[in-house]
């Protein structure tokens, strides 16, 4: 068998759908999950991509993870959505808040949405991209299960809390930054794990705060370094703040791991604000200087614009298509019912 197995674009998203509806996910919830799986595998953000399939259905054939859940409004005033995603895949509450939220932010100039009793929440970058799309300003972050210590401390305390921000640009794709506050994402390490390659120095930690480069102790027992040091830990507390007390979901320290089936669902939470430039500097004010900002950027050798080698990639999947590690295609097929 070869290492890697080719597909198009189309393939790849039909055959994740197929896994996840053979897993007590609704078909609906299965086509946005796996659209959302193929965004992430062709933007190169494999630790969110197909790899992730195993896991989801795993969850939602346990219960974990609701795959029929329907997320609903549970609260709204005219700047303010609270959303319960009701432990079923986030994708379809993240659909459900870009229906009302864009229209809000337009009417009083900034909106935000909390998101409770939700679930992992993939490439933050994606979701963020589709509302400057519309023209506006998005910064969104989720709690994630314990996987970092504060600073100065060796017990897992916050998640990888991701991160992410997107604006509008003049007659181009929007910019859009997505992090995890953690030197990495676990996500990587686990695509690492099911790679059986070691993961990087300087990732990770085992229990005894030694360096690891073993990716089943980094998930097992590790604790993930921040990135930046003091700076991003004290960010990673904000994220925390901000995603659960204010979502009214799990702590990091509560939440239950989303790679496991066993245990009750994470819980965790997820806040979006969004922002129309209209209101504030005006939209052409303010598109023309972010291109001011924009060309000081690339006016320098060497320096790159963040999220700018997306549209590349995007454009090689559509030509060419995606491979994918036989060993998963192998563990999808099985789950799809599609073995031999």
């Amino acid at each position: 068998m070869s290492d890697m197995v080719s597909f198009t674009c189309d393939e790849l998203e039909a055959l994740m759908i197929a896994a996840l509806a053979n897993a007590k996910t609704s078909g609906k919830n299965a086509r946005c999950v796996a659209r959302a799986l193929l965004a992430a595998e062709i933007d190169g953000r494999k630790g969110h991509g197909v790899s992730r399939v195993p896991s989801y259905a795993g969850q939602a054939r346990s219960g974990k993870c609701d795959g029929l859940a329907e997320p609903e409004i549970m609260k709204e005033l005219p700047g303010a959505l609270t959303i319960d995603v009701k432990h079923g895949f986030f994708y379809p509450a993240i659909d459900l808040a870009l229906e009302h939220i864009p229209a809000r932010a337009r009417a009083s100039g900034i909106a935000a949405v909390a998101f409770h009793n939700s679930h992992h929440c993939g490439v933050l970058g994606h979701h963020v991209e589709r509302i400057a799309d519309q023209g506006l300003i998005a910064l969104v972050m989720g709690n994630t299960p314990q996987a970092m210590a504060p600073w100065g401390g060796n017990k897992p305390t916050y998640g990888t809390q991701p991160l992410a921000f997107a604006s509008p640009r003049k007659d181009t794709l929007p910019l859009v930054m997505d992090m995890a506050l953690s030197q990495v994402a676990r996500g990587n390490i686990m695509t690492a794990k099911q790679a059986g390659k070691p993961i990087p120095e300087g990732w990770a930690t085992d229990a005894k705060g030694n360096p690891t480069t073993d990716p089943e102790v980094a998930l097992s027992e590790g604790v993930l370094l921040p990135m930046g040091g003091a700076k991003g830990a004290a960010l990673g507390l904000m994220v925390e703040i901000l995603s659960a007390p204010l979502t009214a979901s799990a702590l990091s320290t509560e939440a239950s791991s989303f790679f496991t089936t066993d245990g009750d669902p994470p819980s965790v939470g997820q806040f979006l604000i969004v922002i129309d430039p209209e209101a504030f500097a005006g939209r052409d004010h303010f598109l023309a200087r972010v291109e001011t900002i924009m060309d000081a950027i690339t006016a320098q050798e060497g320096a790159r614009i963040p999220g700018a080698r997306r549209e590349a990639l995007r454009k090689q999947a559509a030509e060419k298509g995606l491979s994918v590690p036989a060993n998963l295609v192998a563990e999808v097929k099985e789950i799809a019912g599609q073995a031999g």
